[in-house]
């Protein structure tokens, strides 16, 4: 049998993150690839080196560490970063077949690895957010040029993008519903014991958010919520990334739980009784499609959210929608009061909504497309080399 082909993977995001779309679809996609998982540069003192973790038999993530102050995957860092990533490659005896980027920086870095063929899972609109590369949008318009396939993590990304690009999939945010399934849990484990430590001398209700916690939470939502009904619990779970911590509102019944490990989400959601989404409606959120509405619903707890585009046209149907401060607290009041119909009703409506979404069939989707553009690519380099002899020998007669 030969070797599986060789995915290497350019992303913004670290693995070792919030546990979201990469990891899903990579740690699914290294059943039939050699992924190799490359993460943005971390800045060192001394010589440049690569660090690899070995996270399955067929998937590698490798971290560079350079001394170049520029960020991401800028122009500067490319001198440190290809060789580097050549010597890895070259020691793994690897070539790439195929370059799929996460962010469109790391476009020229893909390029000197001379892949059979690039694509791009465009997940975020990555120039709305807080300090994006002023290249960035130049460097999008020369990966739709090169990309084989665009994938998309939702509608609005879909609508943005589809005119650009001859094959745009959509793709949007899929859940692993066995994780979060209640049925499930194990109430004896040390994830049940964790969590039971951080929040089960809370009172109730409890109101939860799990997530990264940035620029596209509405805070100021996020104190109405605790100064409207001081009895409530409003439990959020999440890294604080690139804004102050010390501008998260401060109040007695907020409690702020810091990154928790994916394996622990489900025990801190069983724990809940109704889940939020209270994300501010500007640039950074006009296209984002999150993962944990299904996961919430996985979870089978009832969910209240404002009005983001992506959330209300895929889950409207079973997701309280309510734009920010006081609707949004009137939502969680009636959500919370509901009658065990309307609670019947919303169960089924989620559980329906949960199957349609699976990291596996999406994964399966995104693989069939791939293994095309490779073979693709490769009868057409196949080809090209056929040629050049026949076009060497009519240039000498």
């Amino acid at each position: 049998m030969s070797p599986p082909s060789v995915l290497v993977v350019f992303s913004h995001l670290r693995w070792s993150f919030v546990y979201q779309r990469p990891q899903h679809l990579l740690s699914r996609l290294a059943q039939n690839w050699c992924v190799v998982f490359v993460e943005e540069p971390v800045h060192c003192e001394g010589p440049s080196r690569l660090e690899a973790r070995e996270i399955s038999p067929r998937l590698t993530v490798l971290v560079p560490h350079t001394p170049v102050e520029a960020p991401g995957f800028h122009d500067d860092q490319l001198g440190l970063l290809q060789p580097l990533l050549e010597t890895a490659l070259r020691e793994r005896d690897l070539q790439v077949d195929v370059a799929w980027l996460y962010t469109p920086m790391a476009l020229p870095l893909a390029k000197s690895f001379a892949p059979a063929c690039v694509v791009y899972d465009c997940m975020d609109e990555l120039s709305a957010f807080k300090d994006a590369p002023r290249q960035l949008r130049q460097r999008e318009s020369a990966l739709l040029r090169e990309a084989a396939h665009v994938f998309t993590g939702g509608p609005s990304l879909y609508e943005s993008r589809r005119g650009l690009h001859p094959s745009v999939h959509c793709y949007p945010s899929a859940v692993d519903a066995a994780h979060f399934s209640p049925g499930n849990l194990k109430p004896d484990s040390e994830q049940a014991q964790h969590a039971a430590e951080l929040q089960d001398a809370l009172p109730r209700p409890r109101l939860g958010y799990f997530g990264v916690i940035d620029e596209r939470l509405d805070l100021e939502l996020v104190a109405t919520i605790a100064d409207e009904h001081p009895e409530w619990a409003v439990v959020m779970a999440g890294p604080v990334v690139k804004i102050d911590p010390r501008t998260l509102p401060q109040r007695a019944n907020i409690h702020w739980l810091g990154m928790q490990p994916y394996e622990r989400l489900p025990y801190l959601l069983a724990g809940w009784d109704l889940c939020l989404m209270p994300f501010a409606l500007n640039e950074a959120t006009r296209f984002i499609s999150p993962t944990k509405t299904l996961e919430y619903m996985a979870g089978d707890k009832p969910v209240v959210s404002t009005p983001v585009h992506d959330v209300v046209s895929l889950y409207g149907t079973a997701v309280a929608v309510a734009p920010s401060s006081q609707p949004f607290v009137r939502a969680c009041e009636e959500v919370l009061a509901e009658s065990a119909a309307a609670r019947l009703k919303r169960h089924s409506e989620m559980l329906n909504l949960v199957s349609m979404h699976s990291w596996q069939r999406t994964a399966a989707s995104m693989n069939t497309l791939l293994q095309a553009a490779l073979r693709s690519a490769e009868q057409q380099l196949a080809a090209a080399a056929d040629a050049q002899p026949q076009r060497a020998a009519a240039a000498g007669s």
